[in-house]
């Protein structure tokens, strides 16, 4: 069975110009007006008129002849290519049949040369011994001479292939870089639209998970017939919530641009209200930010539960620097469930606990000695 590198036509990527330097544009270029310079001048010497019409129009036939196989190869027709170099051999031998010597051994050593560069190297491999054997028999050289000749358009015909093959190659490779680099973007544009999304999605979570703290501790006042200042109290809280939550995703979106204060200030600016203390140990760094926003999640939704399960009591926020992670650990004194307790859905430890994991770390949140302890650890 015949191989596919035997059957394949070559690269049509490496046929085209495109890619191609200027000085091998010129190159090319120039050596086509050398070539049809010479064969014009060998068909014009002669003087006689009638020859000199036949020589000119030999000699733009087969012109037209080279322009045709290069469409047809190119398009990888197999028949209409050796149809059209069979007759480019043919008019060869019409060539040196009217004493037109050297366009006959440029069309046959053409020919060979045209094979060997854009057909299947199975087809090439029969059209070429058949032009080179024709220039081989009307060559005038010596048989030395002759078989360098003929091994040198080989040798030059099968370099030419295998550059255009690696020029083929090479755009091949160039495009799909570019595809992968295109892919590699787009993927990275989703990637950030998605932490975006769950920046914002976890600030509105805590947000209004604030807000109905408030909002059904207004209603449980009102139920319970409490005074006109204590409603107010508690709806000129979930107010004041509402404005902090606006302000938290605006922080939140500059925090994804890498304008962030630095954790241990945001830290006890959220606990400034609360019966909290912060405390911090280890070399302070600058987190990334994904790492820092983590932080600053899991402490907000860890003070919001304190809230609503141990109202009023002592809450100890501990912030430690280690080798390759940092710790946040919020734990509180225990005390009596409040009335929101059952407020809630109770997804926002699940939320944060799949954010660490997103990240590489970890959160735990359980029961401690006396109270409830969060803890997030997170790669550095």
């Amino acid at each position: 069975m015949i191989s596919d590198r035997w059957m394949s036509w070559p690269s049509r990527e490496g046929l085209t110009r495109e890619g191609l330097s200027a000085a091998r544009l010129w190159f090319v270029r120039v050596l086509r007006v050398v070539i049809g310079g010479s064969l014009l001048w060998n068909a014009f010497r002669d003087d006689r008129g009638w020859r000199l019409v036949a020589g000119v129009g030999l000699v733009v036939l087969c012109g037209g002849l080279v322009w045709a196989f290069l469409r047809m190869s190119f398009a990888r027709r197999l028949w209409p290519s050796v149809t059209l170099l069979a007759l480019l051999m043919g008019a060869g031998y019409a060539a040196q049949a009217g004493d037109w010597s050297v366009l006959a051994l440029v069309l046959w050593c053409g020919s060979a040369f045209l094979a060997l560069e854009r057909l299947p190297l199975v087809v090439a491999g029969v059209c070429m011994p058949v032009a080179l054997a024709a220039f081989a028999v009307h060559n005038d050289d010596g048989w030395l001479t002759t078989a360098l000749i003929v091994v040198g358009l080989a040798l030059a015909g099968y370099t030419l292939r295998l550059d255009a093959d690696a020029r083929g190659n090479a755009r091949r490779l160039l495009a799909q870089e570019r595809a992968a680099r295109a892919a590699e973007a787009e993927t990275a544009a989703l990637a950030e639209r998605a932490r975006i999304a769950r920046e914002i999605h976890d600030v509105l979570a805590h947000s209004l998970s604030a807000q109905l703290v408030h909002l059904e501790a207004a209603r449980l006042l009102i139920e319970g017939d409490a005074s006109r200042d204590q409603i107010l109290e508690r709806v000129v809280a979930a107010r004041s919530m509402a404005r902090e939550g606006l302000a938290e995703t605006r922080q939140a979106l500059s925090a994804l641009r890498g304008e962030m204060t630095p954790v241990e200030d945001f830290l006890r600016e959220l606990v400034f209200s609360d019966k909290a203390s912060v405390s911090v140990t280890g070399e302070r760094r600058a987190l990334p930010a994904e790492a820092s926003q983590a932080v600053r999640r899991v402490a907000q939704e860890a003070l919001t539960n304190v809230r609503k399960h141990a109202p009023g009591a002592e809450v100890f926020v501990r912030l430690a620097y280690e080798e390759g992670e940092v710790t946040l650990d919020v734990r509180d004194s225990g005390g009596t469930p409040g009335e929101l307790a059952a407020s809630g859905a109770g997804y926002g430890l699940i939320g944060m606990r799949e954010r660490a994991e997103l990240l590489g770390g970890s959160l735990a949140a359980g029961p401690g000695e006396e109270g409830f302890i969060v803890t997030l650890k997170v790669p550095t």
